[in-house]
């Protein structure tokens, strides 16, 4: 009897050992590729540039680009600097815009932008426009349109670019360099007070620069 139990004891700690040890089947994680194909992530404006899917345009360039190849000039520089400069017949939409909130941290970034930035370049404290998209799609209703994306230096208009050719817009150009590389024949018709190119620089720095272009001036 006690023979019957403990063979009865050890098949059945056999049977329990079996089952512990049973391979378990693995699980895979099956990912769809199309959640994470190019298609549906942004691409940076450097990758944009780089590969030549945004064109790029030199100052020099742009008057052919917008006669002869049908580009329509975008101007995303913020208003205080096209009030001072700009082409005829562009289109105006600021990528950034002034900072209006006066939260007691944005009232310190404007103190210390204000002495280290703005005194010396008159510009002001600005942050992303968040109706860019919008305001353009306004503006240049038809996405096929070929659109030259221009600013100051060339840095604020690759940020635009970026947002336009993921917002649906394809046929884009980049002005290299930006309005501040142009020269005085560059662009068939500017309107405003300054020149073109200058029209970024603005505090101190504008003064600094009228004496310059004076003392240029009367060296000759």
């Amino acid at each position: 009897m006690a023979t019957h139990q403990l063979n009865h004891m050890f098949k059945t700690s056999m049977v329990k050992n079996h089952k512990k040890q049973q391979p378990r089947t693995p699980r895979f994680h099956v990912f769809n590729n199309a959640t994470t194909s190019s298609t549906t992530t942004p691409m940076s404006a450097r990758k944009l540039i780089e590969s030549g899917t945004v064109k790029t345009i030199f100052p020099k360039d742009a008057s052919i680009a917008m006669n002869s190849e049908g580009f329509l000039l975008l101007d995303v520089r913020p208003t205080w600097e096209t009030e001072k400069a700009r082409v005829v017949g562009s289109v105006h939409v600021p990528i950034f815009v002034e900072d209006t909130d006066n939260s007691p941290v944005t009232l310190l970034k404007k103190w210390v932008h204000f002495g280290y930035i703005g005194l010396w370049t008159g510009q002001y404290l600005t942050t992303l426009n968040p109706e860019f998209l919008a305001q353009v799609e306004v503006a240049i209703p038809d996405k096929g349109t070929k659109v030259l994306v221009a600013c100051g230096e060339g840095l604020r208009s690759m940020a635009a670019a970026s947002k336009l050719y993921n917002g649906g817009y394809k046929n884009l150009g980049w002005l290299a360099g930006g309005f501040s590389r142009s020269k005085d024949d560059d662009f068939p018709g500017i309107e405003g007070t300054e020149k073109l190119q200058y029209a970024t620089v603005g505090g101190v720095s504008y003064y600094f620069l009228q004496l310059l272009i004076l003392l240029q001036a009367v060296g000759k």
